[in-house]
């Protein structure tokens, strides 16, 4: 193996029409008898434990450990009704296709680079059946700041296929600027997609390696890949 992808999920993998938006919100609710309305802060490409500082805050609560768990934990437990209450949800066009050719690629790892908690994203990918493509990744519980995830996925990676990928060799794949800038931190190639909230013209400010409007045509990110 030389190359690795380093995935996205919310927005690039998959879209659950803001189930996660609603579990957080719910969460608030539940646990701390506060209003959900979460809509003043800015998501996109963030990870849910910087999230959760910010729901604390704006609920006027200390930012303490235990707050922290009850909070995620009270969102893992809203997450799967949210997800079920969402049938519009799907994964994104020729993702699966994609998904599954890498998975059986000789030369080509994957993994994830998500700003979702480990459980969070489990349970998302699992209830669009594509967790099990997925042995690693980097994830909200190893840093609040999504810069910092990439030396974490790049040891997994390490660890799971005794390969140093280097950097020309690693994709990192997704949706906002915030994926752009993680990447360029490790010094990967980046690919953006403009499935989520940013249009093309937008990601392609940010100068990625690549930029495409959707993964509908595998073709052209197979030649992104060199594949």
């Amino acid at each position: 193996m030389n190359k690795l992808l380093l995935w996205d999920i919310d927005g690039t993998l998959i879209v659950s029409q803001g189930a996660g938006v609603r579990a957080m919100e719910r969460a608030v609710v539940q646990r701390f008898g506060r209003p959900g309305d979460l809509r003043g802060i800015d998501w996109a490409g963030r990870t849910d434990t910087w999230i959760t500082g910010e729901v604390l805050r704006q609920c006027g609560l200390p930012d303490s450990p235990e707050n922290r768990h009850a909070y995620l934990e009270a969102y893992l437990a809203e997450l799967p009704g949210e997800l079920q209450a969402a049938p519009q949800g799907h994964v994104l066009p020729g993702i699966l296709e994609l998904l599954e050719y890498y998975h059986r690629h000789p030369t080509v790892a994957q993994g994830l680079l998500t700003g979702n908690i480990r459980a969070g994203a489990e349970l998302k990918l699992t209830h669009y059946r594509v967790w099990h493509y997925f042995a690693f990744g980097a994830f909200a519980d190893d840093s609040p700041s999504r810069n910092e995830l990439g030396p974490h996925a790049l040891r997994r990676a390490r660890e799971r296929h005794a390969v140093d990928f280097a950097p020309e060799n690693t994709f990192i794949i997704g949706d906002t600027p915030r994926d752009i800038e993680c990447g360029k931190v490790i010094g990967a190639q980046t690919i953006a997609v403009a499935t989520g909230k940013f249009t093309l013209a937008e990601l392609q400010a940010h100068h990625p390696t690549a930029a495409l409007a959707d993964f509908a045509d595998t073709a052209a990110f197979h030649a992104l890949i060199g594949d």
